[in-house]
């Protein structure tokens, strides 16, 4: 049997890093969950997944604006897991306000957690993947990483970024069985875009109903969101042998969203 493949996926408690962890013990791999959250709602998914598809999964509580911490992820991973094959940098936070409103804390936490992490998770990583020939990074950036929006700039700068270090990186690992890309999903029907919604809201001076018609689903010509687990089934490809030819891309699901 092929040895089993070990996935992080960083800010994987709820939404989106969720719906990939479970599509990786889906596909028969272990993972370490990264997250803050109620420790007891986070331990009943930890062993939901690993009793559901009868895989390890254990998690790590690092914060990642904190570099120590992150570091610290992909070492007690290593040392519990065996090694860590995959890494899959989600962790993300939201903040809309115009940018000479914007708190500086919360451009400074964003920067931190939705690009600057994924900087310190590849470092940390990058080794013990050069060592054995094989290796996947996949980066969530977003449809922002690639159009922007009013009222984001933390966020839409951090995913910018987000795909600038994916290229960079990809073609320095090119020849040594490791890739490096990034997703760029359009709107998906999360808690961090429920958040959204009422600060969106206020922003434009508009209904909560007009920003899901208008905004959030206004440019996608789907007309829907996408869906958590086409997200996680996109992953579990990237992380396949049969993506190997696949690096330093930016591959978005979005509805058609930045088609236009």
């Amino acid at each position: 049997m092929p040895e089993q493949k070990i996935a992080v996926v960083t800010g994987s408690t709820s939404g989106i890093g969720l719906g990939i962890a479970e599509a990786f013990c889906q596909a028969g791999m272990g993972v370490m969950l990264n997250g803050f959250g109620d420790p007891d709602e986070i331990e009943s998914q930890r062993a939901r997944l690993a009793d559901t598809y009868g895989t390890v999964v254990e998690y790590h509580g690092a914060d990642m604006t904190k570099a120590d911490e992150i570091s610290d992820l992909i070492a007690q991973a290593t040392k519990k897991l065996g090694k860590v094959d995959v890494v899959v940098n989600n962790a993300g936070i939201q903040h809309v306000c115009p940018v000479d409103e914007f708190p500086v804390d919360k451009w400074d936490a964003i920067i931190a957690i939705n690009m600057t992490s994924a900087f310190h998770t590849t470092r940390a990583v990058l080794p013990q993947m050069k060592e054995r020939g094989w290796g996947r990074i996949i980066n969530l950036a977003s449809a922002h990483g690639l159009v922007a929006s009013p009222f984001k700039s933390a966020y839409v700068t951090a995913k910018h970024g987000m795909l600038g270090l994916t290229k960079t990186v990809a073609l320095e690992v090119a020849e040594q069985g490791i890739t490096v890309n990034a997703i760029c999903p359009g709107y998906v029907r999360t808690p961090l875009v429920d958040k959204q919604i009422p600060d969106t809201a206020a922003a434009r001076g508009i209904t909560e109903d007009e920003v899901i018609r208008d905004v959030m689903l206004g440019g996608q010509p789907t007309k829907k969101f996408v869906g958590v687990e086409e997200v996680g089934a996109f992953a579990v490809f990237l992380a396949s042998d049969a993506a190997s030819s696949i690096t330093g891309a930016s591959l978005s699901i979005d509805g058609g969203w930045v088609a236009q």
